[in-house]
């Protein structure tokens, strides 16, 4: 890569930190906040799922305007209502308004995410494709590991504290992005001016090259998503897991996610190519879910996680990649889908796997495990990997 494209990279990786930190940094404040305005669980679920809806909904509109109106404008919109969404947070003790502001958050997420990775598609050629994109991906898992940590550091001085920083961090995310970052859309790129609802853009992804990379994005944040909603609570119920043993555990995976994701992804894909390591890596996290319902012991079954996040942390900037070599000059709408169908997978696999676990703990794991398996098998299947040109 160029000088110049390692600099926008650079902010586009500082933006997308910025974005899912800003989230996590309230994870470590959440019991508490909820309680001290008398609410519980019910609260903390629907903050997740409302989140996730309205980044559902936001997701296919929000692509096709980066196609529109270019991914810089999209960049900072989001940005601005990331912050917004906290000062909101900030601002209110009324459960209402916090819902309202996981919506406007939400919708910040959906304009952000797409633009960032059609960004990405923009500055980099074919065969750099999977390096950017998993920088970018190294970039949202350090802000998963980092934003609780700062969030926990930052409610010793108060338990707003983390909502105000959080909020005033955007800002200046914002005014950061409007005098470096540059437009990157192509002039002669032709983008269809007109939106449709969400049902029928989704609906238009079936007949894309690409829906089958978006298939397997809702199956692998379905299946992340419901293991680690259950995780704590498995670990807990099986193991006597104490709550340091379960901080170490994500942790851990965390920063194994980043470092594999900066410095292995590209070499791996260049070696194997995209197909070939999607097949392996469906193959390996499917392993990792069928190890998981025989663990007898809390190390096995922190090594056998680890394995499923090391092949996750793999998986998400080859699908990236894959979808975005398949889409040609809608490069925003196509990450728009990604986003999309990467919700869907958010708020269904939490909600099946918190159902299932009340029925029987191992249950989860079985349904990933079903679930992984037909995807690993329609993966090999799939003709359209042959497109695929680096």
């Amino acid at each position: 890569m160029t000088k110049d494209q390692r600099k926008k990279l650079f902010v586009l990786m500082i933006n997308m930190f910025i974005a899912v930190a800003s989230f996590g940094i309230i994870i470590p404040i959440l019991p508490a906040y909820l309680k001290s305005i008398g609410q519980g669980g019910t609260a903390a679920g629907l903050m997740i799922a409302i989140f996730a809806g309205a980044q559902l909904i936001m997701s296919p509109i929000a692509g096709k305007w980066a196609d529109q109106y270019g991914r810089r404008i999209m960049i900072i919109a989001g940005l601005s209502g990331l912050a917004l969404s906290m000062f909101v947070f900030y601002l209110s003790d009324s459960v209402g308004i916090l819902y309202v502001s996981r919506v406007i958050g939400g919708a910040g997420a959906a304009l952000l995410i797409p633009a960032i990775f059609a960004y990405v598609a923009d500055i980099t050629t074919m065969d750099q494709r999977a390096k950017g994109n998993s920088f970018i991906s190294a970039a949202m898992s350090l802000g998963i590991v980092i934003g609780p940590g700062i969030g926990g550091f930052l409610a010793d001085f108060g338990l707003k504290m983390p909502l105000l920083i959080s909020a005033v961090v955007g800002v200046l995310a914002v005014i950061f992005s409007m005098f470096v970052l540059k437009e990157s859309k192509p002039e002669d790129s032709v983008a269809e001016n007109k939106s449709e609802s969400m049902v029928k853009e989704i609906g238009q992804s079936f007949k894309k090259p690409y829906f089958i990379p978006l298939v397997i994005t809702l199956v692998m944040s379905f299946g992340l998503m419901a293991y680690e909603s259950v995780l704590g609570l498995f670990v807990d119920n099986e193991f006597g897991a104490s709550p340091h043993d379960i901080a170490w555990m994500v942790t851990a995976t965390g920063i194994v996610s980043v470092i594999v994701q900066l410095f292995a992804v590209d070499k791996i894909v260049r070696r194997f190519g995209e197909a070939n390591v999607l097949k392996i890596f469906l193959g390996i996290t499917a392993l990792g879910f069928l190890l998981s319902i025989v663990a007898s012991s809390y190390a096995f079954f922190f090594v056998i996680t680890m394995i499923i996040f090391l092949s996750t942390s793999i998986l998400r900037p080859v699908l990236t990649t894959l979808i975005s070599k398949l889409a040609g000059q809608e490069q925003g709408f196509a990450m728009g889908m990604n986003n999309a169908y990467m919700s869907i997978g958010n708020v269904l696999g939490p909600l099946l796997a918190g159902l299932l676990y009340d029925v029987h703990i191992i249950y989860p794991f079985v349904l990933g495990l079903i679930v992984l398996l037909i995807t690993m098998i329609g993966s090999i299947l799939w003709k359209g990997a042959k497109k695929v040109v680096v």
